[in-house]
């Protein structure tokens, strides 16, 4: 049996620098992103009202650069001039697939920064062998998340019906739009 496949831990762009997600860095996310309830309405997780209630999910990501196991690789976003915390992107590696998720503060938004970081992951992930689908989804209110698939070589493929909870909307399955690029 092959090797799981394995991004790499760290990666650059013309702005950004990316680096595994730890526990150290909980007050940073806390700040940039994880506090502000319209950057997290439409995520899978609540907003976070302390810096504290990203420990476990970070902790996670910190075993699971190490190798201690399988999961979603997370990456946290800075500006390469400043070292300033921006988001963070994430893939889920899936066979012959990867699945992304991304997060970027509102500070900086309409910037590109998370159609760059979109755009590494896609292209690295294509550039893999094993790999024939790259993809993510959007709730289909939050139509700025598609621009961004779309600008990072993404095409729209279709609704995806009831697919997603966003918690900071209520316990419902929401619909969402659907974006790959495929070789």
């Amino acid at each position: 049996m092959a090797p799981a496949l394995r991004p790499p831990e760290t990666f650059t762009t013309a702005r950004l620098t990316a680096r595994p997600i730890t526990v150290a860095d909980a007050p940073a996310v806390f700040a940039a992103y994880a506090n502000d309830p319209e950057v997290t309405r439409y995520l899978t997780w609540p907003v976070c009202t302390k810096a504290e209630e990203l420990h476990p999910f970070l902790a996670t990501q910190e075993k699971t650069w190490r190798g201690e196991n399988a999961g979603r690789f997370a990456w946290l976003l800075s500006r390469r001039d400043d070292g300033a915390v921006l988001g963070s992107i994430g893939v889920d590696i899936d066979g012959w697939k990867i699945c992304c998720g991304y997060v970027l503060g509102r500070a900086h938004w309409g910037r590109g920064y998370m159609t760059e970081a979109l755009q590494w992951v896609v292209d690295w992930g294509l550039a893999q062998p094993a790999i024939h689908r790259v993809w993510a989804f959007c709730d289909l209110e939050n139509p700025a998340s598609g621009r961004v698939m779309v600008k990072a070589g993404m095409t729209h493929e279709g609704l995806l019906r009831r697919w997603h909870v966003a918690p900071n909307l209520g316990p419902a399955p929401r619909d969402c739009d659907v974006y790959a690029k495929v070789r």
